[in-house]
């Protein structure tokens, strides 16, 4: 007889279960499946959609050689002293030359949104 009576104090718990547990499971099989950003596309060599372990490594190798060039590039723009290395004063002039050139950018893309506003 007790059974009978365990029943309703357990069947809540148990669907509240089912409704936590399901939907968890589905989502995480979902999230397998993301898609590739613009720049991962270009190195998923066999088009299934995901990168493998030798894509994965290519697109790692270019990431990094892509870091060292621009290090090179602003050592070579922004190292007035000839060191080797940028400091304060020389990273305080790239980061104004970075901002000057967003913020003309910005300038930019807003004269153009001004403009179609003009025409239409």
């Amino acid at each position: 007889m007790q059974s009978k009576h365990n029943l309703p104090r357990v069947a809540p718990v148990l669907l509240a279960l089912v409704v936590l547990v399901v939907p968890l499971s589905l989502r995480a099989g979902g999230e397998t499946e993301k898609k590739l950003t613009k720049n991962q596309q270009q190195y998923d060599a066999d088009g299934d959609g995901r990168l493998n372990e030798a894509e994965q490594k290519a697109a790692d190798d270019a990431a990094k050689a892509k870091a060292k060039a621009t290090r090179e590039a602003n050592k070579e723009k922004y190292d007035a002293n000839d060191d080797g290395k940028l400091d304060d004063q020389e990273r305080a002039q790239k980061k104004a030359d970075e901002e000057a050139a967003k913020a003309a950018k910005q300038a930019e893309r807003e004269a153009k949104k001004a403009e179609k506003a003009a025409t239409k």
